[in-house]
């Protein structure tokens, strides 16, 4: 169906480069994942964008993962409409920054930006995540939560700029799924690497040691990696997210989620989630 698989782990963090940051790629017939490094030490979000766009541009099909979600619980417009609206807020911000638009008039009560948790905040969820949640693959923070660890709320919305670059860049050489049809070329779907893990029996914990990563990829079809160094948790995120893609991407329920087609075109789905 595609001849590779690219899963990137992202982060939505403030700052010029980032140990969130982590793309794996799986070839249609490889025997297992390999880790694409930055040029640096850490990738910046432009750098990953930039390597992303170049890949997509050749001649393969890809089928491409973001960690990130690509629409806002409630939306009411169509998501491209959306993430235009994102970029006019944060145009300016470096590296797809786009924390500015949680200030913007009308929508800045939704966000919970700092401190402890504001007087009538609401914890929304778009129907995808709470039909993951649902379904035992994993509980994923609302995207107007931008504080905490995770930097959830900040990484949809640097990502969201991120697409918009991508569909500038690239046209209809691409498809986000599920908000455009697929015509035969790459594709990019917003994935939760909480999902595979879940899928494959790891639980909610981190993949922290070699052996761990080892049984997530023989689970989902793949053999142990070649590399030789050690990796994080974000590394290991892409890889098995990777690897989950390939396995997910040839069942055809996973392209035909339950949700409601106007929900789609304005919230999106998390792939893998039924």
């Amino acid at each position: 169906m595609f001849d590779a698989y690219v899963a990137l782990d992202w982060s939505g963090a403030a700052g010029r480069r980032y140990a969130g940051i982590a793309i794996a790629e799986l070839g249609a017939n490889a025997a297992t994942p390999r880790l694409i490094r930055p040029r640096d030490r850490l990738w910046s979000r432009s750098a990953a964008i930039d390597w992303l766009a170049a890949r997509l541009a050749g001649s393969d099909r890809v089928l491409a993962g973001i960690d990130c979600a690509f629409s806002l619980p409630g939306n009411t417009l169509p998501a491209p409409s959306l993430w235009a609206e994102i970029e006019r807020a944060a145009a300016g911000a470096a590296d797809f920054h786009g924390a500015a638009y949680a200030a913007a008039d009308g929508v800045a009560p939704l966000y919970w930006t700092k401190g402890t948790m504001p007087a009538g905040w609401v914890d929304r969820h778009r129907a995808t995540e709470q039909a993951c949640l649902a379904q035992g693959l994993g509980a994923p923070q609302s995207p107007y939560k931008l504080i905490g660890a995770k930097q959830v709320g900040k990484g949809a919305l640097a990502g969201m700029r991120a697409l918009l670059h991508l569909k500038a860049q690239l046209g209809q050489r691409i498809a986000v799924w599920p908000f455009e049809s697929l015509a035969g070329g790459s594709v990019l779907v917003e994935i939760y690497p909480r999902l595979f893990l879940r899928r494959v029996g790891h639980g909610s914990a981190k993949v922290r040691t070699r052996a761990e990563l080892d049984r997530c990829l023989a689970a989902l079809g793949c053999s142990r990696p070649t590399f030789r160094t050690g990796f994080d948790d974000h590394e290991a995120d892409a890889l098995v997210s990777a690897a989950g893609l390939r396995l997910l991407a040839g069942n055809a329920q996973s392209w035909k989620p339950t949700a409601d087609a106007a929900i789609l075109a304005r919230e999106g789905w998390i792939f893998g989630v039924s």
